[in-house]
C-alpha cells in the first residue's frame, strides 16, 4: 500500500502522545471500557494485551501493511497509524481519543504535560548505517573530524537536535536519526538489512494550561509538521539518506 511519503521512505507513520503528569487509571472496568469504546468505532482492532509492565494495547493486526494501535501505560495515551494512504486520516483515531479521554480517562487538562505528534519515517538499508548517515546529512559537519582518523570507521552516528518553535519554548520541534547497525556488524563487515528510521516530533508542553483544547492543539501540530515534513525533512534529510542508501545497492 502506498503512503503519502512512498518516493522517500519505505515505512511512514503518525503518532500521538498524550503525557500526565499523574498516573493514569488502570482499574478493569475503566481500562475495558475505554477500549470497547475505542473498538466499536474501529472494528479492526481487535487484538488487545495487557504487559507485565502494566501497559495495555489495542490494535489491528500488524500483517497488514497499515495498520492502528493504541497503548496506555502508567502516565502516557499514545497512539499510532502504520502507512495510512493519506496524511488526513490519520487524525480521526488521534483527535477520537482525545475527546475520549477526558471522559473515560478522566483526564484534565490540569495534569497534562505535554502532547505531540511524531511523524516517522523508516529506510531499509544493508549496510553500515552510521556510515550512510555519515556521508549524507553531515557530510560537512566539523563533527565529522574523528572520520579523518586512519582506519577509523562510523560506529554510532544518530544525530538529534531540538529547537524551540515558540518564543516561550513551550513548542519545540525535534528531529531524531536511528541507526541500527552494531558493532558485530561493523567488525565483521557482514551486516543486516534494517531500517533507519528519522522521526520529526513536535511537542507542545502544557505548562501555561493553553485554552485550546486537546483536539485544536493537535491540529496545529500536525499542519506544522506536515509542512515542515514537505518543506525540509523530505528534501534535506530523507532524500539525501536514500540517495546514499542506493549509491550502496
Amino acid at each position: 500500500m502506498a503512503h503519502p511519503f512512498s518516493t522517500a521512505a519505505d515505512e511512514f507513520y503518525v503518532n500521538m502522545r498524550l503525557g500526565s503528569q499523574m498516573a493514569l487509571p488502570t482499574q478493569r472496568d475503566t481500562v475495558l471500557h475505554f477500549f470497547d469504546r475505542i473498538q466499536r468505532e474501529f472494528p479492526g482492532m481487535t487484538r488487545f494485551r495487557k504487559t507485565e509492565a502494566g501497559e495495555f494495547s489495542l490494535e489491528e493486526a500488524r500483517s497488514s501493511d497499515s495498520y492502528r494501535w493504541v497503548t496506555l501505560d502508567t502516565r502516557r495515551l499514545s497512539s499510532g497509524f502504520v502507512n495510512p494512504e493519506e496524511v488526513g486520516i490519520t487524525t480521526h483515531l488521534h483527535t477520537f481519543l482525545l475527546e475520549l479521554a477526558p471522559f473515560h480517562l478522566g483526564l484534565s487538562p490540569l495534569e497534562i504535560d505535554y502532547l505531540d505528534v511524531l511523524y516517522g519515517f523508516d529506510m531499509e538499508c544493508r549496510g553500515n548505517h552510521d556510515e550512510v548517515i555519515a556521508e549524507s546529512v553531515l557530510v560537512d559537519s566539523p563533527l565529522m573530524c574523528l572520520g579523518d582518523s586512519l582506519g577509523a570507521k562510523p560506529l554510532d552516528v544518530q544525530p538529534t537536535v531540538t529547537f524551540a518553535l515558540s518564543d516561550d519554548c513551550r513548542l519545540q520541534g525535534r528531529i531524531d536519526v536511528i541507526t541500527r547497525t552494531d558493532s558485530a556488524e561493523v567488525r565483521s563487515g557482514e551486516f543486516k538489512s534494517e531500517m533507519i528510521s528519522v522521526y520529526l516530533i513536535l511537542r507542545r508542553y502544557w505548562g501555561d494550561r493553553p485554552k485550546q483544547s486537546f483536539m485544536d492543539v493537535f491540529a496545529s501540530l500536525t499542519d506544522r509538521a506536515e509542512q515542515i515534513c514537505n518543506d525540509l525533512i523530505v528534501p534535506r534529510v530523507l532524500r539525501p539518506i536514500s540517495t546514499a542508501i542506493a549509491s550502496r545497492s
